[in-house]
């Protein structure tokens, strides 16, 4: 008696074996597909042989690096690793860089703004002002905190001699 086989199942092995059979006898069955990284890989040996051409030495103690961008926004890195050439002029920094406002960095970065960026921050300043104006609160021009300061006077002796005068 011969075997009894189940029609199924030999569609389904047989659906299940098609894709995977690429030529004819004697082929691998599965193509292999391998993921390299080597082109980043190489992209970074060859940095870092043109980078040791350069001769860049590490400057250690680097707490962060901010680059200004002609958009106003800043690129910022926090922990950076710095190396440069000071012949070359030449500068590598590595690390994680994440694109800010300017307004985020502002009080820690006031030492580090160029010309440029100070116009860009004086924009920001002026319309941060006008949005305020149009919110409804007084611009602080009309604050009347400053009732109280007198106004300066060119010579401080006379004027405090001619007040202890008048309260004799």
């Amino acid at each position: 008696m011969p075997p009894s086989f189940d029609p199924e199942k030999l569609a389904k092995l047989q659906a299940k074996s098609a894709p995977g059979r690429i030529g004819g006898k004697g082929t691998p069955r599965r193509k292999v597909v391998r993921k390299t990284t080597t082109s980043t890989v190489q992209d970074d040996k060859k940095l870092q042989g043109a980078l040791k051409k350069l001769n860049v030495q590490p400057i250690p103690g680097v707490e962060e690096v901010n680059m200004f961008r002609e958009d106003g926004n800043v690129l910022h890195f926090t922990a950076p690793k710095v190396h440069a050439a000071i012949t070359a002029n030449t500068f590598a920094i590595y690390g994680a860089g994440h694109v800010k406002e300017l307004t985020e960095l502002v009080p820690g970065i006031l030492n580090q703004l160029g010309p440029d960026s100070l116009a860009s921050l004086r924009k920001l300043a002026e319309s941060y002002q006008a949005i305020q104006g149009q919110g409804g609160q007084r611009p602080a021009a009309e604050d009347d905190d400053d009732d109280d300061v007198p106004d300066l006077v060119e010579n401080f002796d006379v004027e405090e001699a001619a007040k202890a005068t008048n309260l004799d």
